[in-house]
Order: structure tokens, then sequence, then C-alpha cells
């Protein structure tokens, strides 16, 4: 009787921990009547994706969650309109903060103008192939303002304001599109003379810059 007893008091305990991290995770979920940073966060990126088309007001509106549940339509996740954990890692994977967005565009814009689309994609993909690797930093800002990293940075370039084709190429890396194939560095053979590059395996070469691993 006492172990019977005792069962239930711990199926009791186990249903009311799970009931509580649920409603947790429903707690942190922005959804109708959220507002902040966090919800500024969220209607950018959407922006960035084409499914938020309205101002960024830093307020969950009822177009917020719209594109919210046309973002879970497309990600094949539940479309509920609320951006909970899943929504938000899903759309982590496949966007950019708008800072990091223009950090990117800026890459772009220094070290690729003149280049094809498809060449200034590619830079950018470099920029995050490395914040996604264990070998460089984890955050698009320290790996451009890592020492000696790009040339941009050294010599200024980097501070040019980049024109809305540098953008839409940051914004294609920042949804995987990746024509460097998985590169994490590029150099133009006609400019740099550097035999340390001969050690690495090239992947792709896209107008003047050669892109390797």
């Amino acid at each position: 009787m006492m172990m019977k007893k005792t069962a239930g008091m711990f199926a009791i305990a186990l249903l009311a921990a799970i009931l509580t991290l649920t409603g947790s995770a429903d707690a942190s979920a922005l959804k109708l009547g959220s507002s902040g940073a966090a919800v500024k966060d969220l209607q950018e990126r959407l922006y960035m994706l084409g499914y938020y088309k309205g101002s960024i007001t830093s307020k969950f509106s009822v177009s917020t969650k719209h594109a919210v549940m046309a973002f879970q339509g497309g990600a094949g996740l539940e479309k509920d309109g609320a951006a909970g954990t899943s929504t938000m890692r899903a759309l982590r994977k496949v966007t950019v903060s708008r800072s990091d967005l223009s950090r990117l565009a800026r890459v772009v814009y220094a070290e690729a103008r003149g280049e094809s689309y498809s060449g200034q994609v590619a830079v950018a993909a470099v920029v995050l192939n490395r914040s996604r690797s264990p070998l460089f930093p984890s955050s698009v800002r320290d790996v451009i303002f890592a020492p000696n990293a790009f040339s941009a940075v050294s010599n200024g370039q980097f501070w040019l304001l980049p024109d809305d084709e540098a953008f839409d190429a940051a914004k294609a890396a920042a949804r995987r599109v990746d024509p460097s194939k998985g590169a994490y560095y590029f150099y133009n053979p006609r400019v740099t003379d550097s035999t340390w590059f001969e050690s690495r395996k090239v992947t792709a070469k896209i107008g003047n810059h050669v892109f390797l691993k």
C-alpha cells in the first residue's frame, strides 16, 4: 500500500514538474502583447526574410503573428503564431541580427565590390563559416575584428557605406547560401603573394577570388 502511495505521489510530482516546465516555455515565448528588444529582433529577422512587411515597432502585433506563422509554415513548425524556443532557434539558423547584417555588408562591400553577386555572397559566407567553426571566434563581430583577419578592417575600407547589393549578398549568406563551399579564407592572387595559401584546400574560384578551407 505504501509503495502504491509513494508511486502515486511521484507521478503527481513528475506531472507538476512537466507542467511547470511547459508553462515556463510558454511564458518565455514572444506572442501577442509582448514588447521590447526581443520583439524588435524578431521583427528584423522576419523582415530580413520577407515574411514581415510592417514597421519595426518592438511590439508584437497581429501582423507580426501572421509573419511568425508564415515562417513556421515554411520551416515545418507548428503554426501557433508564437515565437518560442523552437521557432527562434530555426529563425536564427537562417538570419543574423541587424547589427551583424550591417557588419557583413560592410565586409562584402569593402572586400568584394565589383565582383559578381555570387562572389559577394561567397565573401559573406566565409565570415559566417568562421563564426560557426570552433577554430574561430563564435560571433560575427569577433570574427571580423580578429587581428589581421580581413584587410578591409586594417586599411579602413570596412567603414565605407555598403550598397544594396552588398546587403542582399549578406542576407543570402545568412540564409545559408554558400558559393564558397564551406571556405574559411579567400584571397586575390593578383594582389596577394603568400605561399601560406598553398597549404589550404581550394573550394571555389569566383571572379578574382580564390576560396579555401
